[in-house]
């Protein structure tokens, strides 16, 4: 890949077509706990967006906790790209993990030169998707359209299902009594423990929430494998993340 920066650039500067507008009218036939969710996450009014760029902080398990700085374009259409730099030893290792026009990749370097991990191929790919799914509640306008199919187990549990890039996914969200996004959760493909890849628990426990512009997002969050039993906690836990700015485009019709 290029220049990750660049290619961030670049995907961040072909912002594809709004869908619309979102009206709390457009949400009503929507199980409770799906139009909570919405419409505590979208303002109503709000030009639907189809790319949002964010500004990111926080700490990744490596082995032992690091801290990173990232920042990241999610893409409506094409996928996303997260570029970080974590510290390792006191040095920088650079890289990036993407999901772009159907391939999953990761590339990392020390000091820009010394390669620590790079991966492609079909399982990086499909495990990558699993991430773009996941992180669709920093996009929550991509989950507004007639092609998400909502259902509710509870008052507080919905869950979406769709198609993302061609391949059927399924979101569970757990949201309080004013729609506040409490944890995000869905099987991805992964191998967290280095052996082979399988489908597993994986999600996210919200700790906070910020508005941007007229999205409310999570802000603060809990990331990883084996979500919903013990092994969370243990083994499972490998992502804190802050998000420091979120920014939202749509390109209009």
């Amino acid at each position: 890949m290029r220049s990750s920066k660049k290619v961030l650039d670049n995907l961040w500067t072909s912002t594809p077509q709004s869908a619309g507008i979102l009206k709390n009218g457009d949400l009503a036939a929507l199980p409770d706990a799906a139009r909570r969710y919405l419409q505590h996450a979208i303002v109503d009014g709000t030009h639907l967006a189809t790319i949002v760029r964010l500004r990111m902080h926080g700490e990744i398990k490596l082995g032992r906790w690091l801290p990173f700085t990232a920042e990241q374009v999610i893409h409506r259409d094409r996928g996303m790209l997260w570029c970080a730099t974590v510290r390792m030893f006191g040095l920088p290792v650079r890289g990036f993990d993407s999901y772009l026009d159907g391939q999953g990749e990761m590339r990392w370097k020390m000091l820009g030169l010394i390669p620590i991990v790079t991966g492609s191929g079909p399982d990086i790919s499909r495990s990558a998707l699993g991430r773009l799914q996941a992180e669709l509640v920093w996009l929550p306008s991509a989950l507004c359209g007639p092609e998400v199919s909502w259902t509710s187990s509870s008052e507080y549990q919905t869950q979406a299902e769709f198609h993302l890039h061609g391949h059927a996914a399924t979101l569970e969200l757990a949201v309080d009594s004013v729609g506040r996004l409490h944890m995000v959760k869905m099987i991805r493909w992964g191998n967290p423990s280095g052996g082979a890849y399988e489908s597993l628990p994986f999600g996210g426990i919200v700790e906070d929430e910020s508005r941007f512009g007229g999205y409310t997002v999570p802000s603060r969050l809990r990331v990883g494998w084996y979500l919903g039993t013990e092994r969370f906690d243990t083994e499972g836990d490998f992502f804190h993340v802050t998000v420091d700015d979120a920014v939202y485009r749509c390109g209009r019709r």
